[in-house]
């Protein structure tokens, strides 16, 4: 099971907002988080994600092995805000997530599943984004996490669809580019934010980064 650790206030950065619907935290303002594909707790697996101030903002930190099928990503003080689960079908694997407010579970349904893709041919994503009480695909993910290159666009055959988010491997400011294990994500200004994470946590899932 993946826990975390207490940490100090988040920063204003890092603040998200409740939403309704299928939002769970929309920022309004484009935002650059840093993500490390590390967790801070020795031998434990995880990620941690830093706000462009430079402080934690968010965490995912298990304590077993590699691969939990339970994941969650929580704020500083503690809070779950998605609960993530990998459930497999055989040779076939998905990740449901559900939303939670005060530590609680919002509702047993969930908020949104990814399915695998095969990443081939006309309209190929790597992965499939279904909300609850949508129709059809919201969102696809196209690139290689494993390559930590990769970007979340709202659904759309073809790949046609508007881009909300980029994953990309970090760059200091002289330009070397760091590690496989530290990105940035940019995030657009009416992108989801709280979703727009708990899609990189399954893509780290996905690619075993954790």
């Amino acid at each position: 099971m993946a826990k975390i650790q207490p940490l100090p206030a988040a920063s204003p950065s890092a603040e998200w907002h409740h939403g309704d619907g299928g939002g769970g935290g929309v920022q309004g303002k484009q935002a650059v988080y840093t993500v490390w594909m590390k967790s801070l707790v020795f031998n434990g697996h995880g990620c941690t994600v830093y706000g462009s101030d430079g402080r934690v903002a968010f965490r995912v930190d298990n304590y077993g092995c590699r691969g939990s099928r339970d994941v969650f990503f929580m704020d500083t003080a503690g809070n779950t805000l998605i609960g993530i689960q990998t459930k497999s079908f055989g040779m076939l694997k998905r990740w449901e997530a559900s939303r939670h407010h005060g530590g609680e579970e919002e509702t047993t349904t969930p908020w949104f599943r990814v399915q695998r893709g095969r990443g081939r041919g006309r309209g190929g994503a790597m992965a499939t984004v279904t909300l609850h009480g949508g129709v059809g695909m919201a969102y696809r993910i196209d690139g290689c996490p494993s390559k930590s290159e990769y970007r979340i666009s709202r659904g759309c055959g073809g790949g046609g669809g508007e881009v909300v988010a980029e994953v990309a491997r970090k760059q200091t400011a002289c330009g070397v580019v760091l590690g496989e294990d530290v990105l940035t994500l940019t995030v657009g200004p009416d992108a989801d934010h709280l979703l727009v994470l708990g899609l990189v946590v399954v893509c780290g899932l996905i690619s075993r980064a954790m």
